[in-house]
């Protein structure tokens, strides 16, 4: 369903809409340009550089890939419709990165690794690995891929006081600007566009909590008893359930979703990605407060635009205008600066909109580099270390982020803002029931081999998408794929609470035992990209 907002935006709010927009376009793809001088070789255009940005510039930019247009526009709207499952849900977010960051930022730095492929390969010492984990993190991406894109479009013709029919050539637009920045940049490009993004988005979300606190004298409680008073739903919107119900099915399909984000968002590819060219423990500590403040202070702005939109205008207007409230942080502007002519006349409104566009297309960039790297290291027939062209690696690479560009414009543009909610959910789900179970496994299990890996990603796989295909994800509900249909016969919305189970026990089938019977342990022979590096970081600072 597209923003179900008006599609004017004159005066001020759409001159400082344009600018702020044009001047992040120019910064962005600027930095970019100062990147691309330092990707001639694989190590600077997929890892930028090795260390280069340093605990602080790497928190940041770690902090700029998880911030998303999920974290922005669902999240909020999960606030404004459901209080405190939404809540939790950005609590859950910011956990989920700092046991991330806690957990696997020493475990994955490893020199010359770039992707989850090539990290498994090096750990287990068989590259059979590596497309398993290569279709594993490309179903991943794709579905987050195509929805920030479609955002971008969406919000290219909003800010530009386009017809919807534009949503076609805003999304090609954006497509453009994302493969600029990933081909040209690399990580390095990505990167800054990143740090700059978290400052865009921290700037605008703090203005947009301190209006809405204002309104209610600067007392959280005062506006948390608005937004309960105006919801409709009583004592409901401040106790979890609201969102999926109080039944048993319900009670589970929120104990497996709150499961899905904190396992599932701490494996993203494009996440892990930034973490192998880590320099140190040290530094990977230092990185985790960077990157966790940031979310942690977005998520909080979040939570606060969730409530001041309830409070505001009730849940009964924000549902209308998307069931799954995914406008509620820009109505909610329109509701604190209310001006003639609609809510896109207001300058706070063009504050939230560019940032909300700079997160999309910043991590579309970040995403779409991700997956590229996939496709060149893990389906490209990696050779043996020393043996590879730098010049053709870059090249297959910087062709593989055309390749996922277009495909990406075309699919996106083809799709709109169908299946939004289902998309985000199949990443998350795989992401936790797959990517989770081999990562850990492979770091923490003695005897993990290829076999187990290979059982984990193709026997999960069909069972995401079988269970999901079932569900009232994709038929029989308001938000579902086709909302006219009802074929549901699974109950749960989330199949996280199978599906993640089922990943961690099959990735256990394929332990190899030694002669006599004791396992093998998995870093009994380390590779030389992990070897003389300890399981948890210690003492690689010292």
């Amino acid at each position: 369903m597209p923003l179900a907002l008006p599609s004017t935006l004159p005066g001020d709010g759409e001159s400082l809409a344009v600018v702020v927009f044009l001047g992040f376009v120019a910064v962005s793809l600027l930095l970019c340009g100062l990147a691309a001088a330092d990707t001639d070789d694989p190590e600077h255009f997929y890892a930028g550089g090795g260390a280069a940005f340093g605990p602080v510039g790497g928190g940041l930019a770690v902090a700029g890939d998880y911030i998303s247009a999920a974290t922005l526009l669902s999240t909020t709207g999960a606030v404004a419709l459901d209080g405190a499952d939404g809540v939790l849900f950005a609590c859950a977010t910011v956990v989920s990165l700092a046991a991330m960051m806690r957990f696997l930022a020493g475990p994955l730095r490893a020199k010359g690794v770039f992707t989850l492929g090539d990290f498994l390969a090096d750990r287990l010492e068989d590259r059979s690995v590596r497309r398993a984990l290569g279709v594993a993190s490309l179903v991943v991406l794709a579905p987050l891929l195509l929805v920030q894109l479609s955002t971008v479009g969406r919000l290219m013709t909003v800010m530009f006081g386009l017809p919807d029919g534009a949503f076609t050539g805003c999304t090609v637009a954006g497509g453009a600007l994302m493969v600029c920045y990933a081909a040209f940049g690399g990580m390095r490009g990505v990167g800054y566009v990143q740090i700059l993004k978290v400052g865009v988005v921290l700037t605008a979300l703090l203005i947009l909590a301190g209006v809405v606190l204002a309104r209610y004298g600067w007392s959280p409680a005062a506006l948390a008893g608005a937004a309960r008073e105006r919801s409709g739903a009583g004592a409901d919107y401040v106790r979890p359930g609201l969102h999926f119900g109080h039944s048993l099915a319900g009670r589970l399909d929120l104990i497996g979703f709150e499961a899905t984000l904190l396992v599932g968002a701490a494996c993203l590819p494009h996440i892990t990605m930034r973490l192998h060219p880590v320099k140190d423990a040290r530094t990977a500590r230092r990185a985790v407060g960077w990157a966790v403040g940031p979310v942690a202070v977005v998520c909080a702005g979040v939570v606060v635009a969730g409530l001041g939109a309830c409070a505001l205008l009730g849940r009964g207007p924000v549902r209308a205008a998307d069931p799954g409230g995914a406008t509620a942080l820009l109505m909610v502007t329109g509701a604190l600066d209310p001006v003639a002519g609609g809510v896109r006349h207001s300058m706070l409104f063009a504050v939230v909109a560019c940032a909300v566009f700079a997160t999309t297309l910043a991590a579309v960039a970040g995403i779409t580099l991700a997956a590229a790297s996939s496709l060149a290291r893990d389906f490209g027939g990696r050779p043996a270390h020393g043996s590879a062209s730098p010049a053709a690696e870059i090249r297959r690479a910087r062709l593989g982020i055309v390749v996922v560009g277009a495909v990406a414009v075309v699919v996106s543009a083809a799709l709109g803002d169908r299946g939004r909610t289902t998309l985000i959910a199949l990443s998350f789900t795989v992401a936790a029931s797959v990517l989770a179970p081999v990562l850990l496994h492979s770091l923490l299990l003695p005897g993990h081999s290829a076999r187990g890996v290979r059982r984990t990603v193709y026997g999960t796989l069909p069972l995401v998408v079988l269970l999901l295909a079932g569900s009232p994800a994709v038929s029989g509900t308001p938000f579902a794929v086709l909302p006219g249909h009802d074929f549901r016969w699974f109950p749960l919305q989330t199949p996280g609470l199978v599906t993640i189970p089922a990943g961690f026990l099959l990735g256990l089938t394929g332990r190899t035992p030694r002669r006599g019977g004791a396992p093998r342990a998995s870093w009994a022979r380390p590779s030389t990209a992990v070897r003389a590096r300890p399981l948890d970081g210690a003492g690689a600072d010292l």
